[in-house]
């Protein structure tokens, strides 16, 4: 009799959780289901690979998650290559789980460890690209930014009346582990007077400055920073910090905007206070925009694995999801480049 199981494939979700994840996921196992597929779902990121443990995925379980935040999969920063034989158990479990292909949704770090398991090991894999940082090469936006901005929009807003009501500088610390994206767009998106990425050194004098004008001429104002930004003349970079698997310091919820905001009310004498979103940009309900990108570059990813482009990732280009070389979107991220520079002189 002929075997008439069908082909499998494995989905994990690495890094740090965004919402968009789980559109994602849906939109993965409701395209391989249409190509015959069955799906899988791998707990906790790479650890549920170096581990072998799973969790059933089809239609039906998948079916409301396209509103909810998180991962229905968990997540975690396990790097394979940093665990004593890692790699080795990947490839062992890829055969006794009984794979054809791999999805790994992640960022940077996540599909870095795909790239490396497709081109030393050949083993089938698929990249989807999620961060909520858009830092990611050869994708103009990543799902989980967009929710994340608007989280961040929203809070800088609220800020923005509590400064006027007492009269005092506002700082929001956003996140944005090494670039400065979320920073940037929430405070364009939120009429603040200065925003502080990692990308551009803060001009202390300059900052001072344009918080005086805008604090004489309405009598508060606000600032934005990235969680990464350095202000060495605050003492930041006396900062000790812990390192993941990845090599990556582990930012903690109280930091640059404290810094900041300390640095600014010694310089003026402006009484200023500081928040940190922080983890609430990572949960919450999908926006539109976050569950449309997600639910297309999960579909693409279940066609590249049906039509055997391994190596490949499902990436927005324009309006359109293609697949682009996973080598391609890793190793080097995408940061705010200097064209943004004279948008930043102008809103700013």
């Amino acid at each position: 009799m002929a075997n008439t199981a069908k082909k499998r494939i494995g989905i994990l979700t690495g890094g740090g959780d965004c919402p968009g994840l789980n559109p994602a996921i849906r939109g993965c196992v409701y395209a391989a289901e249409r190509y015959g597929y069955e799906c899988v779902g791998l707990t906790d990121g790479w650890k549920g690979l170096v581990e072998g443990t799973t969790t059933p995925l089809n239609r039906e379980i998948t079916e409301y998650i396209i509103m909810k935040g998180g991962t229905i999969l968990g997540t975690s920063r396990t790097n394979p290559v940093k665990v004593e034989d890692g790699v080795k158990k990947c490839l062992e479990n890829f055969k006794k789980l009984d794979l054809h292909a791999l999805v790994a949704m992640g960022g940077d770090d996540t599909l870095g460890v795909a790239t490396k398991l497709y081109k030393d090991h050949k083993l089938n894999v698929i990249g989807v690209p999620k961060t909520m940082d858009n830092d990611l090469n050869v994708t103009d936006y990543t799902f989980g930014f967009d929710t994340s901005v608007t989280r961040a929009m929203e809070a800088a807003q609220s800020l923005l009346d509590t400064g006027a009501s007492h009269h005092r500088i506002m700082v929001l610390e956003v996140m944005g582990r090494h670039a400065g994206w979320v920073a940037l767009y929430t405070a364009i998106a939120s009429a603040a007077d200065f925003v502080c990425i990692p990308e551009r050194t803060i001009d202390t004098s300059e900052m001072i400055r344009k918080l005086k004008e805008s604090y004489a001429r309405k009598r508060f104002a606000l600032v934005v920073t990235s969680e990464a930004a350095e202000l060495p003349a605050a003492g930041e970079d006396k900062m000790k910090h812990a390192v993941d698997q990845f090599g990556h310091r582990i930012l903690k919820d109280r930091g640059m905007g404290e810094h900041i905001s300390q640095f600014i009310e010694k310089q003026t004498g402006i009484e200023t206070r500081f928040a940190v979103i922080g983890h609430m940009q990572r949960g919450g309900s999908p926006t539109l925009f976050d569950r449309m990108l997600a639910t297309r570059v999960g579909i693409k990813a279940a066609e590249l694995v049906h039509s055997g482009q391994f190596g490949m990732m499902s990436a927005l280009v324009g309006n359109n999801i293609v697949g682009v070389p996973l080598e391609n979107a890793t190793g080097e991220l995408k940061t705010v480049s200097k064209d943004w520079f004279d948008t930043m002189e102008l809103m700013f």
